[in-house]
């Protein structure tokens, strides 16, 4: 099997290290030369990743194709490009619809929108597909877990979720920061802060067939640093303000 990638950008090179991580069977990966830099360290990483010389070689040699540009690239390029029938096709896209992908690919495919992260170069983190798919969902078994959802507008929930991916992480900055500024060695604050919010997910992981509002109240207790914290960022409008977040995102997607 070869797989093709129309697009190397962070998401791509994820998901292609994490491809040749795991124990997915394939010949060879091939990937466009528009990002030079990422592309050429892909190739000196993988001898069986290969840069192509346009998109259109990647359609013509490979058996399943990742579509993974901008939205803007995507909507210029896709509809020029010479699909062949029965390949598999998963978009990256935010923003481009099944309907659309269809009008646009033109030839009889299959077709499945996936939403990987970058936490998929270690095999890791949640991958959700639409429509359903047997093979795409054994495929993305290997380097995370798959979540198969059926309707498509329900996955632009989703899709909205994984818009908080930098500010997770700038929380994590502006509490390592926080440390810093008291005197902590940032290599020591950044080891702490990050450790604790994977060890916090862990364990909502693991107790997450209980509704998460009891970790919040099991976390707390009278007159503790965790009330206190709870309740200044409640004041504050902290979670409410997430939830405007995401639907503002999610009014974004949905058109």
């Amino acid at each position: 099997m070869i797989l093709g990638f129309i697009g190397t950008g962070k998401i791509s090179y994820s998901v292609i290290v994490g491809i040749c991580n795991s124990k997915i069977n394939f010949k060879k990966i091939l990937i466009s030369p528009r990002n030079k830099i990422l592309a050429k360290k892909l190739v000196s990483k993988f001898k069986k990743v290969k840069i192509a010389n346009d998109n259109q070689e990647i359609i013509n040699k490979s058996n399943w194709i990742f579509l993974a540009v901008t939205p803007n690239v995507g909507e210029k390029i896709i509809k020029n490009l010479k699909f062949k029938s029965n390949q598999v096709i998963i978009s990256f896209i935010s923003t481009i619809k099944l309907s659309e992908l269809k009008k646009m690919i033109k030839v009889k495919s299959n077709i499945v929108r996936a939403i990987p992260l970058p936490p998929i170069s270690l095999k890791k983190g949640p991958v959700p597909i639409c429509p359903p798919n047997k093979k795409v969902k054994s495929f993305f078994d290997k380097i995370g877990t798959t979540i198969e959802i059926k309707n498509e507008k329900l996955s632009t929930n989703f899709w909205s979720t994984s818009g908080m991916m930098a500010s997770y992480y700038n929380i994590l900055k502006v509490i390592s920061d926080w440390l810093v500024k008291k005197g902590i060695k940032r290599q020591d604050a950044q080891k702490y802060v990050t450790s604790l919010f994977l060890a916090l997910s862990e364990d909502a992981v693991v107790n997450s067939k209980k509704d998460l509002k009891f970790l919040v109240k099991e976390s707390q207790t009278p007159k503790g640093l965790n009330e206190q914290g709870l309740k200044e960022m409640s004041k504050k409008f902290v979670y409410k303000s997430l939830v405007e977040t995401l639907n503002r995102i999610y009014k974004r997607l949905d058109k």
